[in-house]
């Protein structure tokens, strides 16, 4: 009887002829339908099978973290952890993100340019737009890394920052399909948002908002990330799984426990002059940079250390003992993981990505620094009176009462040896982060550098290789994009091969580039560095795009872009220039949309509303 019950749901489930595998893929039915029993032939969509010894995969993203800060990189704040995943992995050196984090996050997620999968900008209300490559909202059609995996067999988990659901959506009202698991991660635990105080987070559990415990957010999604891997091993032992660690550090608020911060009291006090000097010494000697390899000058305007008065020395180190406390710490939480999976026998088998920021090093402290939050009145005064301000709160740098963010200064030694920061897509001080890949069953040349350019869109094919997974053509039975990255795997085993990613555009907040075999155009076009002549009321919109100053750079002679060539070269910036407009309809980055008004510093949404929401 049992068994007359279940074909007859069978077969009123089969109309039209097909069933959905347990990977989420439709399957023709291949089973025969009589009118009766005795004349039918069951048939069961087949589940995913993952070959057997298949690899994990842990992907671990770092949040503002500037190329020279990290000891793995030749920086001065000490990453034990990341050192030693570099040093029994590869260090590439030419990797690149997309100068924000949400755009880095969608093209890291999907393997495709983040206009493309709409996310130019945020999916946050006051800085997403009713424009294709603007609306905030990844299609179905451009599906997940997770997405992938999950339907090929692996078990998928997304701990720390999301940043990719619409504002309207991050109810417990939902909708759900772009919170991380109505993408592909059967378990989340983090926040949805762009940053998050890390004692008192928003914090996500799955569908649900669900109450912090107190203690701070990387020790709480290390702690979950561990906890999910070791129920899934306990159920199917050797099942592999998918793990996409990303905390909120060393986004601001820069919070850490004094013990972490105290490690660096006094360190810093030669100043970020000095230190830029000796991360740089430390890069060319690792042969991180080249040989050939000239320092930038200090940014016009960030001052000379040594012109400092004592009372702003005593603040702006602080300000970086806290932040690299900070970044130590993380490193810390992400040793936990991989000491787990060692201890229980998964490191071997284990590849793991460590992207070293989602851009550069931020911007966003101002020139004297931020300890109370950026809309305090403060914000306004003059910098004597910031200053004062900062310094009667200076003890509540890095604690659960401030809101803190170092100044400028230190934004660009943590970017060392480039110029500009995190918002700047024209400058490689905005794009070039470190990427380190460990995988001890696959990389022969532990503790290589690796030299060819690269981009957050080429992780998710060069796991699908690895993994030997073909992209899907459909994905729960819609239709899929191409995947627009270039595998890295090429270069696992030849240190010399030519770099295959030879084409890429960025874009953010109207300031613009493209690399092409070497060669880069790039304008800058900065909310808050503008040499234009403003009239009172006037904002960054009412100034055209086409009063941008294009630049040209030799990437390959001139890595670090000290030597502008529009001159000596015009024709080859104006092929330069018609590629980006190529790519720009290609990706969608059409309209150029400027949010920023400078002398009121609001956001200007295209529908006319404004909001004093700092860009973030």
């Amino acid at each position: 009887m049992n068994k007359i019950i279940a074909t007859a749901l069978l077969i009123s489930s089969v109309l039209p002829l097909a069933l959905v595998a347990q990977n989420g893929s439709e399957q023709t039915y291949q089973g025969t339908v009589g009118k009766t029993l005795a004349d039918s032939k069951e048939w069961w969509a087949a589940p995913a099978k993952v070959p057997a010894g298949s690899p994990n995969v842990v992907l671990i993203i770092l949040d503002d973290v500037g190329f020279g800060a990290s000891s793995a990189f030749g920086g001065l704040i000490r990453t034990p952890t990341l050192d030693s995943l570099a040093n029994n992995g590869l260090r590439y050196t030419n990797f690149h993100t997309c100068a924000i984090c949400a755009p880095t996050r969608s093209a890291l997620l999907t393997g495709r340019n983040s206009h493309f999968v709409h996310e130019g900008g945020f999916s946050h209300v006051a800085m997403s737009a009713g424009f294709p490559g603007y609306d905030g909202r990844i299609p179905s059609k451009d599906a997940t890394i997770a997405e992938i995996l999950r339907d090929n067999g692996y078990n998928t988990f997304a701990v720390g920052k999301y940043g990719l659901t619409p504002d309207e959506d991050a109810t417990d009202a939902g909708p759900f399909d772009r919170w991380p698991n109505g993408k592909g991660f059967e378990h989340f635990f983090g926040f949805l948002g762009s940053q998050t105080d890390q004692y008192k987070p928003d914090l996500v559990e799955d569908n649900a908002h669900v109450t912090p415990d107190g203690r701070h957010l990387n020790e709480q999604i290390t702690d979950k990330a561990i906890s999910y891997i070791a129920r899934q091993q306990k159920s199917a032992p050797g099942k592999p799984f998918f793990l996409y660690y990303s905390p909120g550090a060393t986004h601001a608020p820069h919070q850490v426990d004094k013990y972490w911060s105290d490690q660096y009291k006094g360190k810093f006090d030669e100043g970020w002059d000095v230190f830029r000097e000796k991360v740089f010494a430390n890069q060319k000697k690792q042969g991180i940079i080249p040989a050939y390899a000239q320092l930038p000058p200090r940014n016009a305007r960030v001052q000379e250390w040594n012109s400092l008065s004592t009372e702003q020395k005593k603040l702006f180190e602080r300000f970086f003992e806290v932040y690299a406390g900070y970044l130590t710490y993380t490193d810390f939480q992400i040793g936990r993981v991989i000491n787990y999976l060692k201890e229980n026998n998964l490191l071997e088998n284990t590849i793991v990505y460590a992207i070293i920021g989602d851009n550069g090093a931020s911007k966003e402290g101002t020139l004297e620094g931020v300890i109370t939050p950026v809309t305090n009145p403060a914000r306004a005064k003059t910098e004597t009176q910031f200053l004062k301000v900062n310094l009667q709160n200076i003890d509540s740098i890095g604690t659960a009462a401030g809101f803190t963010n170092y100044p400028l200064g230190w934004a660009q030694a943590a970017n060392t040896p480039f110029k500009e920061w995190k918002q700047d897509a024209d400058a490689e001080g905005g794009t070039h982060n470190p990427l380190i890949v460990f995988y001890p069953r696959g990389i022969k040349e532990k503790g290589a550098i690796r030299n060819q350019y690269g981009h957050v869109i080429d992780i998710l094919p060069t796991t699908l290789e690895l993994l030997k997974i073909k992209a899907p053509e459909y994905v729960r039975g819609i239709k899929q994009d191409t995947i627009q990255g270039t595998s890295l795997l090429y270069s696992f085993d030849d240190g010399k091969a030519a770099s295959r990613h030879t084409l890429q555009h960025y874009y953010i907040f109207g300031s613009r580039s493209i690399y092409s075999n070497g060669w880069k155009a790039a304008a800058a076009h900065h909310p808050d560095n503008i040499d234009f002549d403003f009239k009172p009321g006037e904002t960054v919109a009412d100034k055209s795009f086409t009063d941008d100053v294009w630049q040209l750079y030799n990437i390959n002679e001139d890595f670090n872009e000290r030597i502008d060539l529009a001159k000596k070269y015009p024709e080859k910036l104006a092929a330069l220039k018609k590629i980006f407009d190529e790519q720009a309809e290609k990706n969608h980055l059409y309209p150029l949309i400027d949010w920023y008004d400078v002398n009121n510093k609001k956001i200007h949404h295209p529908n006319g509303s404004d909001t004093q929401a700092p860009i973030k």
